[in-house]
């Protein structure tokens, strides 16, 4: 049996990960998802302060408060480049493995903002502006982002996405290094192998990839593989589990 901690990106809750959460749980595992503050049950909470650092501090306790140990700490999208890097910085000894979930660690001192092309910035900046009240950016057209879900599955999406604060995306992220003594798995669905390397090589943004203590895994399809492929993600979730835990 292994303790997992499932984080999801942003819109997102803890419910995002249901089915990848019960196939985890057949097998044995200890499994927490975690809605960070603002978003799914805890979206009542959001307000502009709340920052990438909030979002640490939630992981952060939940480990505390549950003694949770061992963990493997997986991470969606903005969790993958921010969150699980940062709260691995700073309690090494509390985790097994890192699993990047179609992500990547940012750089210490960039924002999850400044990785988007600077068209897309500009965009985001101003449906923030318009239609996010100044500190909210919108869920996206789910319909069009997804249209391979069932009906009712976009239906659930659009009824419980929230609109991510802001400052969770332009904080910088900090990081000491303590992070990459750990074994870490990435999980490839909008890349292959063979681009990650490249830009690992070029791209001074994915230079964390370029490293050893990397194992990698293909599951092709969308941005969100807990809601088109969760079975194949809970799969490679468990494998994980089992390997030696050696950077």
């Amino acid at each position: 049996m292994a303790t997992y901690v499932l984080l999801p990106g942003f819109w997102l809750g803890a419910w995002a990960w249901r089915p990848v959460t019960a196939a985890l749980r057949e097998r044995g595992h200890d499994v927490h998802a975690l809605s960070l503050t603002g978003l799914g049950e805890r979206v009542h909470l959001a307000q502009p302060s709340t920052d990438l650092e909030t979002h640490l501090a939630d992981v952060l306790n939940l480990i505390r408060y549950e003694d949770l140990h061992d963990v493997v700490l997986v991470g969606h999208s903005y969790a993958g480049a921010a969150v699980i890097p940062g709260v691995a910085d700073r309690v090494p000894e509390r985790i097994a493995r890192l699993v990047f979930v179609d992500s990547g660690p940012l750089p210490d001192g960039m924002s999850h903002a400044e990785f988007a092309p600077p068209d897309q910035q500009a965009r985001d900046a101003e449906l923030v502006r318009t239609a996010g009240e100044g500190w909210k950016l919108p869920p996206p057209p789910w319909r069009e982002v997804l249209p391979g879900l069932s009906p009712e599955a976009l239906d659930r999406l659009e009824a419980l996405s929230a609109p991510q604060p802001w400052a969770t995306a332009t904080t910088p992220v900090r990081l000491s290094g303590a992070w990459e003594t750990l074994p870490r798995r990435h999980v490839l669905c909008s890349f292959t192998v063979e681009q990650i390397r490249e830009l690992a090589r070029t791209v001074p943004a994915f230079r964390h990839l370029a490293g050893g203590g990397w194992d990698s895994r293909d599951l092709p399809g969308s941005h969100w593989p807990m809601l088109d492929r969760p079975a194949e993600l809970a799969a490679i979730l468990h494998e994980a589990a089992g390997e030696p835990q050696t950077a």
